[in-house]
């Protein structure tokens, strides 16, 4: 008899057992029946090819000298818990029976058994595990649809529209993906948004601020650290990356990180595992990689400051965000939700904006983007008495007419793009009261940077 062909979708079952008479006797027999059979010799080798074939079924024996059939059983459920697991034993009873099925097992077989009666259970076995993924994959896509009709990051401004679509035809894929943006353009909300629209999305989302924490602190809490590795390190801790296993993780600023780190990051990109700090076994992870910047990496990259090869590793999708200044038909829908949800926190009613303070506010180029507007309304809420907030709540900056020009009489009819530059950089300084780290920032910009620029047009 001819065995059948087998196929992509044919099941990938892994056969766990200490005797190899057995393996070679099981692997012949699924084979002949369709389905694609995986040997190893004892616990411990399949706890190896677990991580490596992802099988669809597990078939193990239960007493195994190294690594029992439970224990292979418990960390074939962690990795993937719709996996079903069959247990083997030659010396069954009633207690085993009803712990196996405690621990998740899917069936419990007693040896010897006959060849039908197992390549049905198989067969069951299989039923089960399409039905389960098949319900994971409708009740993701649900809450998919759910959360792109209702959950949209608030906007509706063509550029802002084409962000999100872009968000959203990445989001299924396991891609890593470069965020790029002005400081306080949303680049977090967009990650969250990624994440939400993900496979991933019933696991962890964590988040770094990469420019917050000096190297040595930082790289602990990337990567963990085992006791004594440093002054401090009073136990072993595992790292973000290990926590997130499964999930996402957002690298917020990660044109902040020296080169140290950025060797250890592409290495987490291109091996899927961490080095904690002072270890010398790797950890293996399964986690989502999503980066952002306010930088401009590629200068970097040519000043020496940023690794090129993280770089592309780090650049597999773009996702650049607009200004707020590019999207000022948001500007009112931004402005109705933050204005909603400070009164839900303050258990009070809606406040709204008359005509003239959102007609200020639609005026304002907000150098601080969203992030600036979320302030300034805050700030008119908590000073405004009344249910309508007017133009004497916001702040000054946002209301004043300035007297200066941003290009004065004696400028050239068409500017130079030097000299429009010049012009933003003193309104951005103007409005920062002259500090040139907080400009710096509205301009996304390193401060270094900005200090070269003013020296150029003398005004250092």
């Amino acid at each position: 008899m001819t065995p059948p062909a087998p196929n992509e979708d044919a099941p990938r079952v892994l056969i766990v057992d200490d005797e190899t008479g057995i393996l070679d006797s099981l692997r012949i027999l699924l084979k002949n029946e369709g389905f694609v059979p995986f040997t190893a010799h004892g616990g411990r080798a399949g706890l190896e090819r677990l991580a490596e074939l992802r099988p669809d079924i597990v078939l193990t024996d239960v007493r195994m000298p190294d690594v029992t059939g439970v224990q292979v059983l418990s960390a074939a459920r962690q990795a993937d818990p719709d996996v079903p697991v069959i247990l083997m034993t030659a010396q069954a009873t009633l207690q085993s029976a009803m712990q196996a099925v405690n621990e998740g097992a899917y069936y419990y077989i007693q040896k010897p058994f006959r060849n039908d009666e197992l390549l049905t259970i198989l067969r069951r076995a299989a039923e089960h595990r399409l039905l389960r993924v098949e319900n994971t994959s409708l009740k993701q896509e649900i809450k998919r649809r759910d959360r792109t009709t209702s959950g949209r990051p608030i906007g509706r401004s063509k550029p802002w529209l084409d962000v999100l679509r872009l968000a959203e035809t990445v989001a299924p894929t396991d891609s890593t993906v470069l965020i790029t943006g002005e400081s306080g353009t949303g680049k977090e909300v967009i990650a969250r948004y990624i994440h939400e629209l993900s496979t991933r999305t019933d696991h962890s989302f964590l988040s770094i601020n990469c420019g917050a924490l000096p190297e040595s602190l930082l790289e602990s809490e990337l990567f963990g650290h085992v006791k004594g590795s440093f002054t401090g390190a009073v136990k072993d801790k595992s790292g973000l990356f290990t926590a997130a296993n499964k999930g996402t993780f957002f690298l917020d600023e990660i044109g902040e990180t020296t080169p140290s780190t950025q060797v250890k990051l592409l290495r987490v990109l291109q091996q899927r595992e961490v080095i904690p700090v002072g270890a010398t076994e790797a950890l293996a992870v399964d986690t989502r990689v999503l980066a952002a910047t306010n930088r401009d990496l590629e200068e970097e990259i040519k000043r020496g400051g940023f690794r090129a090869d993280l770089f592309y590793r780090l650049n597999v999708i773009a996702v650049h965000l607009p200004p707020l200044r590019q999207r000022q038909d948001d500007i009112p829908l931004l402005a109705e939700a933050f204005l909603a949800r400070s009164a839900t926190l303050r258990h009070e009613a809606a406040k709204s904006l008359d005509d003239d303070a959102l007609g200020a506010l639609m005026a304002y180029p907000w150098p601080g983007n969203v992030r600036e507007l979320e302030n300034a309304l805050e700030r008119a809420v908590i000073l405004s008495s009344r249910e309508i907030i007017g133009v004497d709540a916001l702040p000054e900056r946002v209301t004043e007419r300035r007297a200066e020009p941003l290009v004065t009489e004696r400028a050239p009819i068409s500017p130079t793009l030097e000299a429009i530059e010049r012009a933003y950089i003193h309104w951005v300084l103007q409005n920062e009261g002259g500090n040139k780290s907080r400009a710096a920032e509205m301009l996304g910009i390193d401060p270094s940077t900005l200090y070269r620029k003013l020296a150029r047009y003398g005004d250092a």
